[in-house]
């Protein structure tokens, strides 16, 4: 049976042959053309989330707020209308308008003047701006970034809440406008807010947080705040929302602003977190990474930093900026010059660099000095980060090739 069945398969091959071998070729071809074609059931891969694209609801209360606290005149049907009216706020607006004469006469444009020169490509000014150890300071970072769509400032203090004109009302308005005037006042003649007066001034004596001060610096720099929302980050590194004063389970307290500049009309986003960048709070910091992880490309600015990244136990967020960003604008206070060394990156440098500043001398760092020295560094015509007036500044632009 066995032999009879292949001797018959034998002899029906030697007839069919010939249209076997078609009919397998035009079966062949069916399959590798329903390979091509996409399958309707097959999963298509998910679209990016983009994690600033939830709309920040609009009121006026934020700009309000900041142009009291800044000594400008409020808008038509402001709140704190009456309390300009009195003697405390006049003197208020008479005083910040002298301190602020100086920077806005000569610093600030010698720094527009730089970034038009230095940073208005479009690249950079498409990409998110992260500030690390920022402090307050919207100032610097939206002069040097004016057309950039998000900012994101990371500091240790605390957001805070808005002031009200009831809240304001209650209070000895003397001390508390002479206490907010206090508040910039180092970030105005040095460029920087100094550490120790930031952990009594923005922890209770003068404000609860953070967002009076980047509310003031704001709106004296030409921009209208269109709303405001507290926030938070998710597990997933996403941006939610919580109530006024609220905790957050995750930590990343926040604020989130839309604001827009009065002299082009463009319209931005800034986010200010308070967390901990120490890498031992850092590494378990699991939605602060995810959150840091999308953002690619991302050009970072570090300025006045203590020399943080310079210290092991602050390797992380160094290491994070170094693996996501795409352009470091810093004085030598930000990531250490070899690493930009050691990797693809295209350094210009700008200004002076001898050594740095007072209590910081022993963070010198040779292979900056001996790159100040060997190459040709472009000049900066305005005093910048420590030694403000005393030693000459410095700025670093690396960009990732």
């Amino acid at each position: 049976m066995i032999q009879e069945f292949r001797g018959s398969t034998q002899r029906i091959g030697r007839g069919w042959r010939p249209i076997l071998c078609i009919s397998l070729g035009f079966c062949l071809a069916a399959l590798l053309l329903s390979c091509q074609r996409p399958s309707e059931s097959a999963p298509q891969p998910a679209a990016a989330i983009d994690p600033f694209a939830e709309p920040v609801p609009h009121s006026r209360d934020a700009d309000d707020a900041g142009r009291f606290l800044a000594g400008m005149p409020g808008t038509v049907g402001s709140p704190f209308r009456e309390l300009e009216d009195r003697p405390a706020w006049k003197l208020h607006r008479r005083q910040l308008d002298i301190a602020w004469a100086g920077i806005e006469e000569q610093t600030i444009p010698r720094m527009r003047e730089f970034q038009k020169a230095e940073l208005g490509d479009a690249p950079l000014e498409k990409s998110v701006v992260l500030y690390p150890f920022s402090g307050p300071d919207a100032l610097v970072l939206t002069v040097f970034f004016p057309q950039n769509p998000t900012y994101v400032m990371v500091a240790l203090e605390p957001p805070g809440t808005l002031p009200t004109p009831k809240q304001l009302s209650r209070q000895d308005l003397v001390r508390k406008l002479a206490g907010v005037r206090d508040t910039v006042y180092s970030e105005l003649h040095r460029s920087f807010f100094i550490t120790r007066q930031m952990d009594r001034q923005f922890r209770g004596q003068v404000s609860d947080g953070l967002l009076p001060p980047i509310l003031h610096l704001l709106v004296r720099t030409g921009h209208t705040i269109l709303g405001h929302r507290f926030v938070r980050l998710d597990e997933n590194g996403l941006v939610a929302g919580r109530a006024e004063g609220a905790p957050s389970e995750t930590g990343n307290r926040g604020v989130e602003l839309e604001f827009r500049t009065d002299a082009d009309q463009s319209v931005h986003k800034l986010f200010y977190y308070s967390t901990n960048l120490s890498d031992q709070r850092l590494s378990q910091n699991h939605p602060f990474l995810t959150f840091l992880s999308k953002l690619n490309r991302v050009t970072a600015f570090f300025k006045a930093t203590s020399y943080m990244t310079h210290k092991p136990e602050f390797s992380l967020i160094r290491d994070q900026v170094l693996a996501h960003g795409g352009v470091v604008l810093e004085d030598d206070s930000g990531i250490p010059y070899h690493f930009f060394r050691e990797q693809s990156w295209k350094v210009q440098l700008y200004g002076a660099y001898v050594r740095p500043y007072g209590s910081f001398k022993w963070m010198q760092q040779p292979d900056l000095k001996q790159a100040y020295t060997s190459s040709e560094a472009r000049p900066l015509q305005f005093r910048i980060g420590y030694g403000f007036g005393k030693i000459a500044s410095n700025l670093i632009l690396a960009r990732k090739e």
